[in-house]
């Protein structure tokens, strides 16, 4: 069949001419595919899908009651463009609370349909064709994505265990500082799951106003820190001045699949991404933002998720290091990110963490994430379902049972 007349006008950021025709695999589709093929094979074998980096719980009941009873309301049919005032003013009073942040609701705060839409529109408010993005690797990939979209550099700084996980700010040359307009940054981190001490980001705001770049901290995982209190970049001295932090009301609220997050910072930022924003949705259903707002309100809602996925990772650690992983504790997130193994006790080895992750899912049905971008490591999410400590202690035996077998060679 001959290609359609339009296969010559694809935009050239998405593969233009061959757009369609590369037969690759996105890495969490190989995974999709390794699952189907295990339960295939296996029916008679769980599942253990530590490879979700979703809540397994739903919103709680007073969340949930709120959004009823906003659905049902007339006044919350429109658009809700660039937010509603209940749910800024929540937010304004959740980041005074949590960590006595002073933020204008509503100059300094802006919602967000979630917050992978802000890495897709910030990059719209300053890159220009050979403008720099700085951004941690491994990390989300949209920022990155959008900035090379518009024509710009994506410069990944390697997220090293040498370096406690943390970016070597120190080592980007010259004549990438010179173009750079954005560094994004993401603690408590996805995959890594390392907090960053007070005087990092001391470093970062002293770096930003150096070299005139703004940094877009990604907050989406700050109330899962177990190794330090739970922290706002926008509580260091002088962040106000250099960018904007962006939360989701996903990990810490179980409101997974609900899109709501904010942005918040120096307003004039926050007005830059309001007006790309304002060209590009018309803002989250406002029933949605009102429920938001409730969940908002009661700090215990984010501590009682803090407390089970403390419990699971600690459990997890347990299980990993009597099958020989070298892992600890993660200093936050739901995620463990430990060294993949190199092979197995029977002679089997592995040339990357992607090919021990395959192995893993389909010969084992342990589904994992591999990460190859600073060194080999798999990613354990503990948002597993399991309906309570019995169920976790259980699918924990199953998994030690598999991996003790199996050998784990390092």
């Amino acid at each position: 069949m001959p290609d359609p007349y339009f296969q010559k006008l694809f935009a050239d950021r998405i593969g233009g001419a061959n757009y369609g025709k590369d037969d690759a695999l996105y890495k969490f589709e190989k995974i999709k595919r390794a699952k189907r093929q295990s339960l295939a094979d296996h029916p008679e074998r769980e599942l253990l899908d530590f490879g979700i980096g979703e809540n397994d719980a739903i919103a709680p009941k007073a969340v949930r009651q709120a959004m009823a009873r906003e659905i049902d309301r007339p006044e919350n049919r429109g658009y809700a463009d660039n937010g509603v005032a209940e749910f800024k003013e929540a937010v304004a009073r959740f980041m005074q609370r949590e960590w006595g942040v002073e933020l204008d609701p509503q100059t300094e705060i802006n919602h967000s349909i979630g917050s992978k839409p802000v890495y897709a529109m910030l990059p719209a408010v300053f890159i220009n064709p050979g403008d720099v993005t700085l951004i941690t690797s491994p990390g989300y990939p949209v920022a990155a994505t959008h900035t090379a979209y518009y024509g710009g550099i994506v410069h990944k700084l390697p997220l090293l265990a040498e370096n406690d996980f943390l970016p070597d700010l120190d080592g980007v040359s010259p004549d990438l500082l010179a173009k750079a307009k954005l560094l994004v940054l993401n603690y408590p981190n996805s995959p890594t799951g390392k907090t960053a001490p007070p005087e990092f980001y001391e470093k970062v705001v002293a770096f930003a106003k150096q070299h005139e770049i703004v940094v877009v901290q990604d907050a989406a995982h700050a109330m899962l820190s177990f190794d330090r209190e739970p922290h706002s970049f926008l509580a260091t001295p002088g962040a106000m001045e250099v960018g904007v932090e962006v939360h989701s009301m996903s990990k810490g609220f179980d409101m997974i699949g609900w899109r709501m997050g904010w942005v918040c910072g120096h307003r004039l930022l926050v007005q830059a991404f309001a007006d790309v924003k304002d060209n590009s949705d018309s803002g989250q259903f406002i029933a949605t933002q009102k429920a938001a707002a409730v969940a908002l309100e009661d700090p215990e809602i984010p501590q009682r998720i803090r407390t089970k996925y403390r419990r699971r990772l600690e459990k997890l650690v347990g299980v990993l290091q009597r099958c020989g992983f070298d892992c600890q504790m993660p200093g936050g997130t739901y995620f463990l990110y430990t060294s993949s193994p190199k092979g197995l006790a029977d002679g089997t080895t592995f040339a990357s963490a992607e090919a021990a992750s395959q192995h893993l899912i389909r010969e084992q049905s342990i589904c994992t994430v591999p990460w190859d971008d600073a060194g080999a490591f798999l990613r354990f999410s503990v948002t597993y379902e399991a309906a309570d400590e019995a169920a976790e202690d259980a699918l924990m035996a199953q998994t030690e049972s598999r991996l003790q077998q199996l050998g784990p060679v390092f």
